[in-house]
């Protein structure tokens, strides 16, 4: 299958960071012309008027919270999780679990994000991964392990072993799945739910299977407290006291850091996932960026959880990753063009894929998304530069057409791998079921 994309506004982040208007010719999974591009193919889409962008990748997203939206308002996170969110990830069926899942896809491709590292809950992560599967998202995905902690309900305790032992069953069933569109993690919830047991024991899987570690660390001050009580360290020492560390560990928040912190940061190459949104819902803090970039720490962008945003739309993660930093640092604080840069290569550099994904070059996968600067609110648009727009003017709602490896997910406001209406009904009907499980009906 070919797909010739023409007149569009090139926003290519290649290693020059062209932007020019031309056409894209996409065959089959990947980019095979760019500018001189063949003059037919099976598909041709007139995108005058419209950016073309790399895929949005947003490198922490719960797919299993996508039912919750609404129900955990104005609580610190600690409070969050004890009284909404674990008793509702815990009253969670096979059925409810799948259609959150495709609930939050369907909100992503409708928003230009193509990539995600999901987080799921304890049970049922199969059913999760067959709506990853079916939906056409490309996912870096892993079941919540969680052995440890006096508040966690019982229907989310397990045991070392057995999370060792599904966790790992999961990943040889799914790790490559889809020609690659699909891998797998570990998932450890964070430190105050995971025994030092079963972090040793992650670190050396992920090493064995040659895969990522995804995790939460000092998003909250009482979380962090909890972790210097359980082990006398701080968040991030502690991890890397263990071996965590490293280009292949995905973590989330980090707001609250000490200088020895963000040194390890830097020096090991760890991958840095900023929140904004949910940091400020939830009174979290707000994550050092500048300061880290500045060690030059890798930092992406992303939504987190629909319960605690409450939407998982990328351009409000970008305009807000650009707006909360300038009170602290000043008005030239975090550009447009970098925060754009956050969205795209710097969630390919998160989970590996940089030769893959994150700009448009010829060979990378056809992973991109279109934006209408129609509305008034981009208007005028002469004289204005292509990231301004994207990072300050444009909405998720602009975006009219979204796809994944050649695949067209959205086109026109319409998903083409997910029915949004049976989606609705079965989400609606799941939430009340989940809810009267959990008691919190």
């Amino acid at each position: 299958m070919s797909i010739l994309i023409k007149n569009g506004t090139l926003v290519t982040m290649n290693p020059r960071r062209e932007v020019f208007q031309g056409d894209i010719y996409i065959e089959d999974d990947h980019i095979a012309a760019i500018g001189n591009t063949p003059a037919t193919a099976d598909r041709i889409i007139d995108a005058t008027g419209q950016l073309v962008i790399p895929g949005l990748i947003q490198p922490h997203i719960h797919l299993c919270q996508s039912l919750f939206r609404g129900r955990a308002d104005d609580l610190e996170l600690l409070d969050w999780l004890r009284l909404r969110i674990w008793p509702l990830e815990g009253a969670h069926d096979p059925e409810s679990l799948y259609y959150s899942a495709l609930l939050g896809i369907g909100e992503l491709f409708l928003s230009g994000t193509t990539t995600i590292v999901d987080m799921e809950t304890v049970h049922h992560t199969d059913a999760a991964i067959e709506a990853i599967a079916k939906s056409g998202i490309r996912a870096i995905t892993g079941k919540v392990m969680m052995d440890f902690g006096e508040d966690v309900p019982d229907s989310l305790k397990e045991t070392t072993a057995a999370s060792l032992k599904e966790s790992v069953d999961l990943l040889e069933k799914w790790h490559g799945h889809a020609n690659g569109r699909i891998q797998y993690a570990f998932t450890p919830r964070f430190v105050v739910s995971c025994t030092e047991e079963l972090l040793l024991e992650v670190r050396d899987l992920a090493r064995h299977y040659g895969v990522k570690i995804h995790t939460h660390a000092s998003e909250n001050r009482g979380e962090c407290a909890l972790v210097e009580k359980l082990h006398n360290r701080r968040n991030v020492i502690y991890l890397d006291d263990l071996g965590l560390t490293g280009p292949d560990l995905i973590l989330v928040h980090c707001i609250w850091l000490s200088e020895e912190e963000k040194d390890i940061l830097a020096r090991t190459g760890t991958k840095v996932v900023h929140c904004p949104s949910s940091n400020l819902k939830m009174a979290s803090g707000i994550c050092p960026v500048p300061d880290l970039l500045s060690r030059g720490t890798v930092i992406s962008l992303a939504a987190d959880g629909a319960p605690c945003n409450n939407n998982l739309d990328a351009f409000m993660e970008m305009r807000l990753a650009a707006l909360i930093q300038k009170p602290l640092h000043g008005p030239t604080a975090m550009p447009a063009p970098v925060v754009f840069e956050m969205a795209t290569l710097g969630g390919a550099r998160a989970v590996g894929m940089e030769k893959e994904i994150g700009s448009l070059e010829v060979g990378k996968k056809a992973d991109l998304a279109l934006v209408s600067l129609a509305g008034l609110h981009t208007q005028p648009q002469d004289g204005v530069d292509v990231y301004t727009q994207l990072v300050y003017q444009a909405r998720g709602s602009d975006v009219t057409l979204t796809m994944v490896d050649g695949k067209i997910v959205m086109e026109e406001r319409q998903l083409k791998t997910i029915d949004a209406g049976e989606v609705r009904k079965k989400a609606s009907e799941a939430i009340l079921r989940v809810a009267r499980r959990a008691g919190l009906a």
